[in-house]
């Protein structure tokens, strides 16, 4: 079989890997950045783009390269790359497997605040680090950074992200302190979380509801044990979702391919 596997995720290089188990499968593997190719390649990937794609670029490919499925394992924030995915197989007239991780699972608490967008979740988080007198942890990556270190203020938010070059830099243009970069990769225990909160006078966190594989449920733990409020971004629903196939483990993708 040929597959195009959209990659970027822990949850890509577990299908990666799984599909390579058999020799005679074709894994063109897509991400958006050189970092994310490196790990896809070191998964299992036969072949490796390293740029975004338009749903032409995506139709195209398809095409050059006979591929038979489309398994989109982008982050489930990613809404519109997954739309872009759903478009391009129906054009292509190929099979289209959405991979997303399981729903993070929330304790029932009142120091969960749910938002639908980085903008509400900028607003709540400045009402609550001014309120505290402290400063936010960010645990929702570089990109979306700049929308709430704009309302909040890049002295007042601590940024944990990767451990490269290109989140660093991200970090550093929306003029975040050095001294406030977290820079680690990996989840980690609760109690680890629970010391860095208490490391950086963290009066509240910013996290998006990213599932059990970001590592969401022990940031989250951590912080309600201290006594700090959470702001959580709730998923993007994608409606184009509704007539596709979804799984939710490699089990359960190894039962329909």
């Amino acid at each position: 079989m040929r597959y195009i596997v959209m990659s970027g995720t822990s949850d890509a290089t577990k299908v990666i890997e799984f599909l390579s188990q058999d020799e005679n499968n074709y894994i063109l593997a897509t991400t958006v950045t050189d970092y994310g190719g490196k790990i896809a390649e070191s998964a299992g990937a036969t072949e490796v783009i390293t740029h975004a794609l338009k749903k032409e670029d995506f139709v195209e490919l398809i095409h050059e390269k006979n591929i038979d499925t489309l398994i989109d394992a982008t982050h489930p924030f990613a809404a519109v790359a997954t739309e872009t995915a759903i478009e391009s197989s129906e054009k292509a007239g190929i099979n289209y497997i959405r991979y997303e991780r399981a729903s993070t699972i929330l304790p029932e608490s009142e120091l969960i605040y749910k938002v639908n967008s980085f903008e509400e979740g900028a607003i709540k988080s400045k009402e609550l680090i001014d309120k505290n007198d402290g400063k936010l942890m960010h645990l929702a990556g570089v990109l979306n950074l700049n929308k709430i270190t704009e309302v909040v203020g890049p002295e007042n938010v601590v940024p944990r992200v990767l451990p490269n070059i290109f989140s660093i830099t991200k970090t550093q243009d929306t003029g975040v302190p050095a001294a406030n970069i977290v820079a680690m990769q990996g989840t980690y225990s609760k109690e680890f979380n629970m010391a860095i909160m208490k490391e950086y006078n963290i009066k509240a966190i910013i996290t998006k509801e990213s599932g059990e594989s970001g590592g969401a449920e022990n940031k989250i733990n951590a912080a309600l044990e201290l006594g700090i409020p959470v702001v959580l971004i709730t998923r993007p629903k994608v409606e184009k979702l509704n007539n596709h196939i979804m799984v939710r483990s490699i089990k359960e993708l190894k039962e329909i391919i």
